[in-house]
């Protein structure tokens, strides 16, 4: 698994992150892997309204 680079300190209420919760244990996921795979999921549709995303050094 790649190193985090940028830790970043998320901050949300405790309402979503409760929420956030049951979601991700029902799709069998931590919190963490179900926050990337949300913004993997916003990023894709981004791009193809968009056009792709280009990241130097990333």
């Amino acid at each position: 698994m790649a190193k985090q680079q940028n830790p970043y300190p998320l901050r949300m209420s405790i309402e979503v992150m409760a929420k956030l919760k049951v979601v991700a244990k029902s799709h069998g996921r931590s919190v963490n892997k179900e926050l990337e795979m949300l913004a993997q999921e916003d990023i894709a549709a981004y791009e193809k309204k968009n056009g792709p995303i280009v990241v130097e050094n990333p």
